[in-house]
């Protein structure tokens, strides 16, 4: 069975109504981004920070995965499908995707502020001050903010280099070291970007682009994978 390789982006999810971050409007746009993704942001006032997640938490508990990640999960019948994704949100999960790897983190869990280790589901959209783990410390939203290590790149290099096929969706390939995932491809491997825009493509690779948005790119390719397959 072949591994089909899969990173993710913003518009793998925008059609479920999840708006990216610089979306958010309303309040927010008067804090500045590293106000609330940023370690000096929360140490400053984490119960901004908390209020931020709590209101993209809400939305997540009101959004349903959409044709694309349904599709996405359906090549599981096909392929050994194994997505990266830089979204936080469970959609591809909730899907029916069995294996994701989640690169920023995850809006539905929480963390120790003391022990990294300690991470946790939740079954609300509320985060507040005082909520604390096991050892008493302040949790804090389970996200890769900017200027934190990303702990889980090493592990999606590694996936990259066994693709059969590397397949890129909705993500503008700017944002790094996501971005540099394609550095990781195998010559020879094929490459399948799904995106409207226009996208700054490395040399030397093997690439097919997919000019639509996630669902109707996937349907498209889809179809292709199965009659190689």
């Amino acid at each position: 069975m072949k591994r089909l390789v899969v990173l993710t982006g913003a518009g793998m999810s925008a059609e479920s109504g999840i708006k990216t971050f610089r979306d958010m409007g309303g309040v927010w746009e008067q804090y500045d981004v590293m106000e609330v993704a940023s370690p000096e942001g929360w140490a400053r006032h984490p119960e901004v920070v908390l209020e931020f997640y709590n209101q993209r938490r809400k939305q997540l508990f009101e959004c349903l995965p959409n044709k694309g990640h349904y599709l996405l999960a359906e090549l599981e019948n096909y392929f050994d499908v194994q997505i990266i994704t830089q979204n936080v949100d469970d959609l591809h999960e909730r899907a029916g995707s069995t294996k994701v790897l989640h690169l920023h983190g995850e809006l539905k869990k929480a963390r120790s502020t003391a022990d990294p280790t300690l991470v946790y589901d939740l079954d609300h959209w509320e985060l507040k001050l005082g909520d604390k783990c096991e050892k008493g410390s302040q949790l804090r939203p389970h996200i890769v903010w900017f200027g934190e290590p990303v702990p889980a790149i090493n592990d999606a290099e590694k996936k990259v280099r066994k693709a059969d096929i590397f397949i890129v969706i909705g993500t503008s390939l700017t944002v790094y070291p996501a971005a540099g995932l394609l550095m990781d491809v195998l010559p020879g491997t094929p490459v399948f970007l799904i995106d409207p825009g226009e996208l700054n493509i490395p040399g030397g690779l093997n690439v097919t682009h997919i000019k639509k948005k996630a669902s109707e790119g996937i349907e498209e390719l889809k179809s292709i994978l199965i009659n190689e397959n």
